[in-house]
């Protein structure tokens, strides 16, 4: 791995405990100050102290939303570090509002932060990525709270201890949410049928949402015990070297990338697969010389693809297949037969290895007397 690369990945990790450092903080300190009597701090004499309660509700508020940012970070989601951006000043603000000595720790380490977070802004350059049914969803629980608040708003001479647009959304959603305290009721027949509306409106949309939120998850775990990779998983693949096929050519192949480049490994041997797995490496279940599944698996943002199965025939499908779909890809293929080297040229690919014959080579000149090859050898092993 680069030095570049390398302070990139660190910056970044960097960037991720910060922010879940200030996220945590702000959400203690929040939670502190709510019932908190006593204030000090140099705004302490100005600010009312129901203000500075509520700068405590809002700010564990703030360090909850924090959290998720941090997450968005660690996916390198470029819309996270603009959220990050917008929340680490309020925690600040919220800090010095709190006017708590609890508040110093999470004042100084938002400034930290954010100086952190401008420093490393091309590391978040990932763009969101969400499914028809995700975006389907969030549209239709926003207009389910819309629609409860605007009607109890516009109903609100009918129902007890509703005044204001925030009482009408406060209706709204302890309604959907099934929660349903009591404080709000409706005093009249067409408000007890719009409060029937909300309900079954609010509490459709909340399940609509969590099911959206929640397949992805579960459809990621099954995938990980079944050996293989899921649509979200591939979607977050970029910058990444494709490699097709798995035998006995391969695991050195992956040891050398382990610490040089993302890597996906796709392969339809369901054992293989599942072994992979298991060590945390990237894999799809699939056929590799398929132009669905290397379109699936992310040919359109790799920087290289290696191909390397036991059968040299299916290598040259696969290369064909590769360089029809992106011309301008580097291809590298590993020849298990001498005589293939230039059958697998001649079908694209730009270099082809044959480690059988250079070991070969190396043990014939080693037998008959030359004495570097092992020098050579262990350059090759980059020893």
């Amino acid at each position: 791995m680069e030095w570049g690369e390398r302070w990139g990945l660190i910056g970044t990790h960097l960037t991720v405990a910060l922010t879940g450092i200030v996220a945590l903080l702000s959400i203690v300190t929040g939670i502190a100050n709510i019932t908190a009597t006593a204030f000090i701090g140099p705004l302490a004499d100005f600010i009312p102290p129901a203000i500075q309660r509520t700068a405590g509700f809002t700010g564990a508020m703030t360090g909850f939303l924090m959290l998720l940012s941090a997450y968005g970070l660690k996916r390198g989601l470029y819309a996270a570090w603009y959220s990050t951006l917008v929340l680490l000043p309020m925690t600040a603000i919220q800090g010095l509002v709190q006017s708590s000595p609890l508040s110093i720790p999470l004042i100084v380490a938002s400034v930290l932060a954010t100086a952190n977070l401008l420093t490393n802004r091309t590391q978040f350059d990932r763009e969101i990525q969400l499914s028809n049914t995700q975006i389907a969803a969030g549209l239709a629980l926003v207009g389910a709270q819309a629609y409860g608040t605007l009607g109890t708003y516009a109903l609100r001479e009918e129902f007890g201890e509703v005044e204001t647009i925030l009482d009408a959304f406060y209706f709204t959603l302890v309604t959907a949410s099934t929660v349903g305290y009591g404080d709000a009721t409706p005093l009249s027949q067409e408000a007890r049928l719009f409060g029937m509306s909300v309900l079954l409106v609010g509490t459709a949309s909340f399940a609509v949402a969590l099911g959206a939120l929640l397949s992805p998850v579960i459809e990621a775990r099954l995938a990980a015990a079944l050996g293989k990779m899921n649509d979200a998983e591939l979607a977050t693949l970029d910058d990444h070297v494709l490699v097709l096929g798995y035998g006995e050519l391969t695991e050195p192949i992956l040891q050398e990338l382990d610490d040089r480049a993302p890597f996906v490994v796709v392969t339809d041997n369901e054992t293989r697969a599942d072994r992979l797995a298991e060590r945390d490496i990237f894999v799809l279940r699939a056929d590799p010389s398929d132009e669905k599944t290397i379109t699936r698996a992310g040919l359109e943002h790799a920087k290289a693809v290696v191909v390397a199965t036991n059968t040299d025939a299916e290598d040259a499908l696969t290369v064909l297949t590769v360089r029809q779909l992106r011309p301008d890809i580097r291809i590298v293929a590993a020849a298990t037969d001498r005589e293939n080297v230039v059958k697998l040229k001649r079908a694209g690919a730009d270099t082809v290895i044959s480690p059988a014959t250079i070991g070969g080579r190396l043990m014939v000149q080693s037998a008959l007397g030359r004495e570097d090859t092992e020098d050579i050898a262990d350059k090759l092993l980059g020893e």
